[in-house]
């Protein structure tokens, strides 16, 4: 069952701090018994009284973890283009503008109970472009990867775009709701548009306000799944903007691209699609996949293979290092000569 979660003390950060967040899990809510209320308005008196009574805090001791924790998605792969899995904190080394530093959490996507959690967009293009038994075979290679990445401890959002970007189902962690929501999918026979820079600008923007951005006390992984032809038209939103929030909502975006939809060479090589050529995938930290047959389930298991390889570092901001303002440039390499993938190349200490 859905639940909501409020305000929690996350399990990656030292017991001495405590920590007040602004996130929260949309799910169905249902009439709780009014004695049910009165004890947990109880409870919360009772915990604010003892806040109250208890040695008193220096104000830097409450961290706002949503503002001030920086996070960086990163991706490991090997000499042949593997993920690399099963890497800890002394596999890294982060940079500062140049200077080493020490991370303050680290965490990789596990299957086990205590794994980083996910919270992902899939974004649909059903555009006119887009065949009816394409769509059928698309939905049930989407359904397989879904229920895949349930046992990650997932919650996911689905919406579909053309000239119009909709939510078919807002995040849920619920496999029949996921389930019901893709069989809705339905092909938009006159969609003369493909708003694909729009959707992931909705995606983003459902991550921050609708996305459990902490789960079991534990911070999720953020990603948008783009499915297009790669060839935005009629978009509002340019792609720089859609780069620079997704950024700041430590989101990677990743694009399928369908074999009507692939544009190849004679050499059977994908051409480089204006999707791609913007720098929304590779600036997020994402990457793209391309169908070369009609049978999606590879592609779909590349996805998996690399959503579940990354990798989250996190840090505080140093107070002492700059202005507050001032942008700062960070690089995370392998200790041992593994390629790194960033999701982005730094940050500013405000943001």
């Amino acid at each position: 069952m859905e639940s909501g979660v409020s305000e929690v003390r996350p399990a990656f950060v030292s017991a001495q701090r405590q920590f007040k967040m602004n996130d929260s899990i949309q799910t169905d809510r249902r009439k709780q018994p009014r004695g049910l209320f009165f004890g947990w308005f109880t409870c919360i008196a009772c915990l604010v009284l003892a806040a109250a009574s208890s040695p008193a805090q220096k104000p830097d001791d409450i961290i706002r973890v949503d503002t001030e924790l920086v996070t960086f998605e990163v991706n490991v792969t090997d000499s042949d283009g593997r993920p690399v899995r099963n890497l800890s904190l002394d596999d890294f080394q982060v940079f500062e503008d140049g200077v080493e530093r020490k991370p303050d959490f680290f965490e990789a996507v596990s299957k086990s109970d205590a794994g980083r959690p996910m919270s992902i967009v899939l974004a649909l293009d059903v555009s006119g472009s887009m065949t009816g038994p394409e769509m059928e075979r698309l939905k049930a290679a989407l359904a397989s990867f879904a229920a895949k990445l349930a046992d990650y401890n997932s919650y996911f959002a689905v919406t579909s775009f053309a000239m119009e970007v909709s939510t078919v189902q807002s995040f849920t962690n619920r496999r029949d709701k996921l389930q019901s929501s893709i069989i809705r999918l339905k092909r938009d026979q006159d969609g003369l548009s493909t708003h694909a820079y729009d959707a992931v600008d909705h995606a983003i923007r459902l991550l921050r306000t609708k996305g459990p951005r902490y789960s079991m006390n534990r911070l999720t992984k953020r990603a948008v799944v783009l499915i297009t032809d790669g060839f935005p038209v009629g978009d509002t939103v340019a792609p720089d903007t859609v780069i620079e929030r997704a950024n700041l909502a430590e989101t990677s975006v990743y694009a399928l691209i369908l074999p009507s939809y692939s544009r190849f060479q004679v050499t059977k090589r994908p051409l480089l699609t204006p999707l791609e050529a913007s720098g929304i995938i590779d600036r997020t930290g994402g990457r793209s996949f391309y169908a070369t047959s009609n049978n999606f389930e590879p592609l779909f298991k590349a996805l998996e293979d690399e959503i579940t390889g990354t990798y989250a570092i996190a840090f505080y901001p140093d107070k002492n290092n700059g202005t507050r303002n001032e942008f700062r440039n960070v690089r995370i390499i392998s200790r041992k000569g593994y390629a790194v993938k960033q999701n982005r190349v730094g940050y500013k200490p405000h943001q």
